[in-house]
């Protein structure tokens, strides 16, 4: 049974920092590409970060330079490191996995930026 587990987010005043943490089971997670999505209230699903299992990294514009994502294979864990966080930050954050044309998605855990 896949499994990708969010954990991390919480309520945090705007420049403040979260670290998210997404662990999995039933995947080899070596082999798979894995990403942060997040989801505002009233908005699409957007992709946040990703990094391949070859460890390149993308950043979505709006979180470049404050966003940082890393993977340690030996935890089959994927984290997401955020600094300087603003409110428009406020979201449900999901951990996605994909290998090939499978993917699988956590539940989410919700980040709220706000004084």
């Amino acid at each position: 049974q896949v499994q990708l587990v969010e954990s991390g987010g919480g309520l945090v005043q705007p420049g403040g920092s979260l670290r998210l943490s997404c662990e999995t089971s039933g995947i080899i997670f070596s082999d798979n590409n894995m990403a942060w999505y997040r989801q505002a209230p009233g908005k699409q699903r957007e992709l946040v970060a990703s990094i391949t299992r070859g460890h390149m990294i993308y950043y979505a514009d709006s979180v470049k330079g404050r966003f940082t994502i890393s993977r340690d294979n030996t935890k089959n864990t994927v984290y997401l490191q955020a600094n300087s966080l603003k409110p428009e930050d406020t979201a449900v954050y999901y951990c996605y996995a994909n290998r090939y044309n499978i993917d699988y998605w956590g539940k989410g855990t919700l980040v709220t930026v706000s004084s």
